[in-house]
């Protein structure tokens, strides 16, 4: 619809990843939109990715060149992640240079061309990186945005974080007065108004 200002592509398992992470739901979300999407998104529209929906934005050229593999361990993780912000979003306005969120992911490991990252990193477009390697993502790649900063993908899930009582600490603090994803939320919400 005209009215709409932001597409949010959700992660879990788009189609079983039977070929790869959000292959298939790339190209059936191509197959129906065409370039519709590119158009929302150059007349000024947001659009954000969480896991799948990170690869997928990728997939679609939304998002800065890169592929998200395999973890190094090979293996499934389940876990909190903490992460830091390198680079001013508006997805990210609300929250503290460092905070943590819940990671689950097969191929969530980020990785560039030759020194994509490198400048990913330096020039903002890897605006989320872990604090410390958690899947041997090229940089420490948590998220990107891309030149605008209105397509946003990451692989943590901050809806899994939106309420204190989600986190894992029954007597977390945090600061807040509620889980750092609904500040994510309340970021893009209040950039978008």
């Amino acid at each position: 619809p005209e009215n709409t200002e932001l597409v949010f592509v959700p992660g879990g398992f788009s189609y079983g990843d039977y070929v790869m992470s959000g292959r298939i739901a790339q190209l059936i979300t191509k197959h129906k939109l065409g370039d519709k999407l590119r158009q929302f998104v150059d007349k000024g529209g947001y659009a954000m990715g969480i896991c799948n929906g990170f690869q997928i934005l990728t997939q679609l050229d939304l998002l800065p060149r890169g592929s998200l593999i395999h973890n190094e361990s090979g293996r499934f993780i389940c876990r909190w992640a903490g992460l830091k912000k390198n680079a001013s979003s508006p997805y990210l306005s609300e929250l503290p240079d460092e905070f943590e969120l819940p990671i689950a992911h097969a191929e969530g490991r980020f990785m560039g061309v030759g020194d994509d990252t490198a400048n990913y990193v330096a020039n903002g477009r890897a605006a989320l990186l872990y604090t410390e390697d958690v899947n041997g993502s090229s940089q420490r790649i948590a998220g990107l945005q891309d030149d605008t900063g209105r397509v946003f993908g990451l692989m943590p899930h901050p809806e899994r974080f939106l309420f204190r009582g989600q986190h894992y600490d029954p007597d977390w603090n945090g600061d807040a007065s509620h889980g750092w994803g609904y500040y994510m939320f309340k970021s893009v919400a209040e950039a978008m108004a």
